[in-house]
């Protein structure tokens, strides 16, 4: 390669890069704007949300049809290979995420004229969401910034996640056993809290491409896991 091509070819890296940091600011608005939706009970954001996936999607394909060609036309290999194989995972993942985002947007429409709902209940989403915001943001700087120690660090939180989500899946079934005029409501939270728990293991999957692309190295532990709620008896 002449260093020319090579300066291109780094070039069209950096922009896939640049790219995904786009999507990913684009992904964490998304996330931020459904929870809001949620715990202020705003029709009109939640709808904005649910039109904003769209951008997102455009995005990811537009990065995956990039990545795909310069693999095809470079056939770069080692760190470059796994910088463009790595774009597109990451941004398969931040896609997810905003699918994620949008269908907690469209149940906080179904929600949000339903006002009896406990406030501890709609408080409790909150702050999962909160957590998995901050899980998504602390990726998105360990990609932005190379750094592989950091995306391990987020790699280990999801266990964080899972274990709120545990938490906020028995309250749920508790009220809908107490009152059954709240199962409509707590059905719609319970598939919002899944969501959410999803959107962590998106991130920690963002995690470990971070980490594979960074050290060339596949993470190779027993991932972190603490949703107890396949094995949780009613009542418990």
């Amino acid at each position: 390669m002449t260093d020319h091509t090579v300066k291109s070819f780094q070039e069209e890296l950096d922009s896939i890069a640049a790219s995904i940091a786009q999507m990913g600011g684009m992904t964490e608005a998304q996330l931020t704007n459904a929870i809001e939706a949620v715990s202020r009970r705003d029709s009109g954001l939640a709808e904005r949300t649910v039109q904003e996936d769209r951008r997102i999607d455009a995005l990811e394909a537009e990065i995956e049809a990039r990545a795909i060609r310069i693999i095809a036309l470079r056939q770069p290999m080692a760190s470059d290979l796994r910088e463009a194989i790595s774009a597109i995972k990451i941004s398969t993942d931040l896609e997810r995420i905003g699918d994620l985002a949008k269908n907690i947007a469209k149940r906080a429409l179904v929600i949000q004229g339903d006002f009896d709902t406990p406030v501890r209940l709609i408080q409790g989403i909150a702050r999962m969401g909160r957590l998995a915001q901050h899980q998504l943001k602390l990726v998105l700087d360990a990609f932005s910034n190379r750094d592989a120690h950091a995306a391990m660090e987020v790699w280990r939180g999801d266990e964080e996640i899972d274990e709120m989500y545990n938490s906020v899946f028995r309250e749920l079934l508790t009220y809908m056993m107490e009152d059954p005029r709240t199962i409509g409501v707590c059905t719609h939270l319970l598939f919002i809290a899944k969501n959410i728990e999803r959107i962590g293991d998106h991130a920690t999957n963002v995690a470990e491409t971070v980490t594979y692309f960074v050290t060339g190295e596949r993470v190779v532990d027993d991932r972190p896991k603490g949703d107890k709620t396949s094995s949780t008896p009613v009542g418990a």
